[in-house]
């Protein structure tokens, strides 16, 4: 999971090829409501011409997006919207196509709920079976959160790159599959954040997530369980209070 820390960057502002394109112009456009659920997307000659793919193209993006859960192919009717019930919301393109869209609190609360239900579970057992290495770079991530400079964006790239490694640490790799709702958290409160305030905030976010990591160097699983609970309790109240603030008067 290491290897994807830059895409926190991209996710926000892609070069996508062709595929990947048309994968998430309709995507979004779904999570949107430009497409209601329920409804029949065009052809594929019109989506290939609006797109300028072609069909072969068209077809692997819809493919994908089967998978993702949006949309299902039905025979003599054409490509049908489902209902978001379906959709994987563990899939970190459809989180992120939500905060594309424009998230409500109830989403970002919910998000922030599934966040506190495995990532406190995690730091708890990085406690018990992180190697030495591991304790290392997580405390050099911590580290980093702290240095002068930092933009939102690069402040929010650490902040991943420290809560993913932590899941990697747990030892457990149903934990390092869930790191898309930490990368779509993550990356959505990037995109709902100010410049000015990232300042002021390294070093109370170096501190809190230090917490977590002389926790688990000390083999204290309680103590990392709480380190990481205060995490996000306090993520979870700055979007909710930005999400309040962008959308008041």
């Amino acid at each position: 999971m290491l290897n994807e820390m830059p895409e926190v960057v991209s996710t926000v502002r892609r070069s996508r090829n062709s595929h990947g394109q048309v994968v998430e112009e309709i995507g979004t456009a779904i999570v949107a409501g430009e497409f209601p659920v329920g409804s029949v997307l065009p052809g594929d000659v019109e989506l290939a011409q609006r797109f300028g793919v072609s069909r072969t193209v068209l077809r692997e993006a819809m493919k994908t997006l089967t998978a993702k859960g949006l949309v299902v192919p039905k025979a003599r009717i054409g490509t049908r919207v489902t209902d978001p019930q379906y959709w994987n919301m563990f899939d970190s393109d459809v989180l992120t196509w939500h905060f594309e869209a424009g998230v409500s609190e109830e989403f970002l609360l919910n998000l922030y709920d599934i966040r506190m239900a495995f990532e406190p579970a995690a730091a708890e057992l990085a406690a018990e079976r992180a190697g030495p290495d591991e304790i290392e770079g997580l405390r050099q991530l911590a580290d980093d959160m702290g240095k002068p400079g930092h933009t939102i964006e690069s402040l929010a790239l650490a902040d991943l790159r420290f809560h993913l490694a932590l899941a990697n640490a747990s030892g457990n790799p149903f934990m390092r599959t869930l790191g898309s709702l930490i990368k779509a958290a993550l990356v959505g409160a990037f995109k709902m954040s100010s410049e000015p305030v990232v300042g002021r905030r390294g070093p109370e976010v170096r501190s809190s997530h230090m917490a977590i990591v002389d926790a688990i160097a000390a083999r204290d699983l309680e103590a990392a369980r709480k380190a990481m609970v205060n995490v996000i309790s306090v993520g979870r109240e700055r979007a909710r209070a930005t999400h309040v603030t962008q959308h008041s008067g």
